[in-house]
């Protein structure tokens, strides 16, 4: 109405033409600041103040992690192969102009430290949440997640609550230990017809949803371990373990810890002339391992969840290897490290299909829409999403320390092994 009015004054006032044109000129610039513009600058403020940690510039995400302590390989390989597709990403532009960036605090791969290094994060005022390491802390910053509900993808552990039941904001990448101990003692059972079988495990969630995993693979061949011994988290307490598996002789041994403990295992044991086959999952950190045991971690079978790092073959993997030796000092390359990144890349899928408009819901939907995903890790390991699976890939490589390094299994029976 008022613009017609205006447009009436200005024909019939042909002697004040100049002075009407000019608060014609001016109504109409306070009418499209009004209508048009006023929109954009209030809908920008409102998004930048409900959405933390995304601005014109930057998206920031937050990572809880053991940087400290003995898994501190684990955390810090776990922020260094994040970091180093981060650098990619920023590198070529960022998100819709936005770069990337990792506040990144210390829990020590300590339950008790969790409540507080979570709420650190959310003063940092991040977006999204990533990269942490272990079960037992896990256990603790899923519920805080989805109480939050704040997006945390990329956790360095397959323990089995993360898959079952599905959380909404908890987005999985790597295969679970299920899987691991599925390919461990279906290759134990069948091929080497290794039937007793025993479990040295750290006394907490990680430790016990491993041996859930071996009792699950276990039951299909109406069997049970043979023997188990347990030790205390963030300690190398293992003689009493080891005693107690020994003593039933079993025919291999998986464990269950972080590199440090494993490594007193294996070493106490070969001090005593005790070789069966060793195994164990993809949380030991390899090359964690292989320098805290030393030739003890010749023979040990490790599952991966990512591709051997030598392959590259692969687009990621040749990526990855790039990535590292222009941003990070000529890291050298580790599969922790490697886990690191592929979960940074699913993160920024996400962050890419939920487009410039960014909310942590869209984010969400973004990820649950990657359906048969080639993520250039090869046809092995397509990413499968949706709203009932959160669980990006199942599977897994079967490796062997040997000559101090970890290598694809190309016949289970050549093993070594009492």
């Amino acid at each position: 109405m008022a613009w017609v009015e205006c447009q009436n004054v200005y024909d019939s006032s042909r002697k004040r033409n100049t002075l009407v044109a000019r608060l014609w000129s001016r109504f109409q610039a306070v009418l499209f600041v009004s209508v048009v513009l006023a929109p954009i600058v209030v809908g920008k403020a409102w998004a930048e103040q409900n959405v933390p940690g995304v601005s014109d510039s930057k998206i920031r995400i937050g990572s809880c992690s053991a940087l400290s302590g003995p898994a501190s390989f684990l955390g810090i390989q776990s922020q260094v192969g994040a970091l180093a597709y981060f650098h990619v990403v920023n590198d070529a532009g960022g998100i819709y102009g936005r770069t990337l960036e990792l506040k990144s605090r210390d829990d020590g791969y300590d339950p008790e430290q969790t409540s507080a290094c979570f709420s650190r994060l959310v003063q940092d005022d991040v977006f999204a949440m990533g990269f942490f390491v272990g079960a037992p802390t896990a256990a603790k910053y899923v519920p805080l997640a989805e109480a939050s509900k704040i997006p945390l993808v990329g956790l360095f552990t397959g323990a089995q609550m993360l898959y079952e039941p599905i959380k909404h904001n908890v987005i999985c990448v790597r295969a679970s230990y299920f899987d691991e101990l599925r390919e461990q003692v279906d290759a134990l059972w069948r091929v080497r017809r290794a039937h007793r079988i025993a479990l040295i495990y750290e006394d907490d969630a990680f430790g016990k949803t491993v041996l859930e995993g071996v009792q699950h693979a276990m039951a299909k061949y109406e069997s049970t371990p043979v023997a188990m011994g347990k030790f205390q988290r963030n300690t190398l307490d293992i003689s009493a373990a080891v005693k107690a598996v020994r003593e039933e002789k079993p025919d291999a041994v998986i464990l269950a810890g972080p590199y440090a403990p494993v490594a007193a295992i294996l070493k106490e044991a070969h001090a005593a002339n005790w070789s069966p086959l060793f195994l164990t999952v993809s949380f030991v950190g390899t090359e964690g391992l292989l320098r805290a045991a030393g030739q003890d971690a010749e023979g040990v079978v490790i599952t991966q969840v990512v591709p051997p790092y030598d392959r590259i073959d692969l687009p990621t993997i040749k990526l990855y290897r790039a990535a590292l030796e222009k941003y990070m000092s000529g890291t050298s390359p580790s599969f922790v490290s490697l886990e690191g990144f592929v979960d940074a890349m699913v993160l920024v899928e996400g962050l890419k299909g939920a487009g410039k408009d960014l909310t942590r819901e869209k984010f969400i939907n973004a990820i649950e829409s990657l359906h048969h995903f080639d993520l250039g890790l090869g046809p092995e390991f397509p990413l499968e999403y949706s709203r009932q699976d959160h669980k990006g890939f199942d599977s897994v490589y079967s490796t062997v320390v040997h000559q101090g390094r970890a290598v694809v299994i190309s016949d289970w029976k050549t093993l070594r092994g009492d």
